[in-house]
């Protein structure tokens, strides 16, 4: 079985975009429920079609599949409700984690998220000068709900 386990925190200033690689991401929800969700994502010139289950602590179920770029596009155009996501995602490498720092658009500007998966919940980290402070724990910032209430209507 798939699985994530996963710590958000908010980000101050932009230090991580010196040796850092960015990538532009759209995503949107085909499936939006509080015990699942299901994601269709472009990855700069890739598809991905992601199935994630409730989360408990900081672990979820997750499923991803690479499908052709053309239906990804097709669904987040046709098959998608609410706001579609879009973001700039700078991969970070520290201290051996990668680091996932997405800076939002659209409905979602001025938010910068920073995501790091572990391997175990129990991991200690030593972060970044660039962590502002932690909201694992704070549904608004999943991305699944700011596709409901984006961050410029809170």
């Amino acid at each position: 079985m798939g699985k994530e386990i996963e710590r958000k925190f908010l980000v101050v200033g932009d230090d991580y975009r010196q040796s850092a690689k960015s990538n532009f991401i759209i995503q949107g929800y085909l499936c939006n429920e509080a015990e699942r969700v299901v994601r269709v994502r472009l990855y700069n010139d890739q598809g991905f079609i992601t199935i994630k289950g409730k989360t408990v602590g900081m672990t979820r179920s997750e499923y991803e599949y690479e499908i052709p770029f053309a239906d990804a596009n097709e669904m987040i155009n046709r098959l998608c409700a609410g706001t579609i996501i879009e973001k700039v995602r700078y991969e970070f490498e520290d201290q051996g984690y990668l680091w996932e720092i997405d800076e939002f658009q659209g409905e979602n500007q001025g938010l910068i998220v920073a995501e790091i998966e572990l391997e175990d919940e129990n991991d200690v980290l030593s972060l970044p000068k660039w962590i502002a402070g932690e909201v694992t724990d704070d549904p608004r910032y999943l991305n699944a709900n700011l596709v409901k209430k984006p961050y410029k209507q809170w």
